[in-house]
């Protein structure tokens, strides 16, 4: 998997792209600049996009393009940027047809305790991002990496997503993420649906994207190995996450900061 995250020559790689696939020139657009910003930063860069978002709250809310039209959307990333590609999947029918595409297969959150999903993903022999269950403990992710290498496929990651805290409310413990490095597997911290606030204005989830550079900050001084984060030009007009999404234009600065901290990190 080194040769997706690049560990020894960066000393923290980034996933982002928006958080559904609205359109190809978005896809193409976000991408192309945050290669750009990686780029002059020193950052390995992997995009991700969702072909179909099937846990929003509302049965109204925009879900994406699809399987199939969705991966034609994520194959041009890969070809016409030239950077490896990130997506969820929610049935294990489509981890086959989607690792045909994509270099990391995406296990949502409310999902990484789905035995049947976690074998179709490892099966693939792609490399495989498991977000923690909100509902879950870091301890309890070393079920998931097991499952997995059961299929003979080691080529595993973990993201921190913040976890459930009454209603509506999601907060990150730090010391998870010491927790879930003890197994050996690259960690990551989602700093934009860490500021999520689940169905929190009723049809649709709320957010305080204003938190995200602390939640950033702290994650990479806590020893994260890569940030995971959902960007958008228009984020109050983005289809699917708005309440958290990133102003694109705002990345490269925080990755900047992220990016001394985590040189910094190297020498301790």
């Amino acid at each position: 998997m080194t040769d997706l995250l690049q560990t020894n020559a960066s000393p923290l790689f980034i996933i982002a792209g928006p958080c559904v696939i609205e359109s190809t020139d978005l896809c193409l657009s976000i991408a192309r600049h945050m290669k750009s910003v990686c780029d002059r930063l020193g950052l390995a860069y992997i995009f991700k996009a969702s072909f179909d978002k099937a846990n929003r709250s509302s049965n109204a809310s925009f879900r994406g393009p699809g399987l199939t039209d969705g991966l034609v959307v994520l194959g041009r990333v890969k070809s016409e940027i030239g950077v490896p590609v990130l997506t969820d999947i929610h049935e294990s029918a489509q981890a086959a047809p989607a690792a045909k595409v994509v270099d990391i297969l995406q296990i949502p959150a409310f999902l990484a305790r789905q035995t049947d999903l976690l074998l179709a993903c490892g099966n693939t022999g792609r490399a495989i991002n498991v977000k923690k269950g909100q509902f879950m403990s870091p301890q309890e992710m070393g079920n998931a990496i097991e499952k997995i290498r059961s299929t003979g496929n080691d080529k595993i990651m973990l993201t921190e997503r913040g976890s459930f805290f009454g209603y509506n409310r999601l907060v990150n413990d730090f010391t998870g993420l010491a927790v879930m490095k003890e197994f050996g597997k690259p960690v990551v911290f989602d700093i934009t649906h860490s500021t999520q606030q689940p169905a929190g204005l009723g049809n649709q989830s709320g957010g305080n994207p204003q938190y995200s550079p602390l939640l950033a900050r702290a994650a990479v001084a806590a020893g994260v190995d890569g940030l995971f984060l959902e960007c958008h030009p228009d984020p109050k007009h983005a289809k699917s996450d708005a309440a958290t999404m990133l102003d694109l234009m705002a990345v490269e600065g925080l990755l900047t900061q992220c990016k001394q901290i985590a040189e910094l990190r190297r020498g301790w």
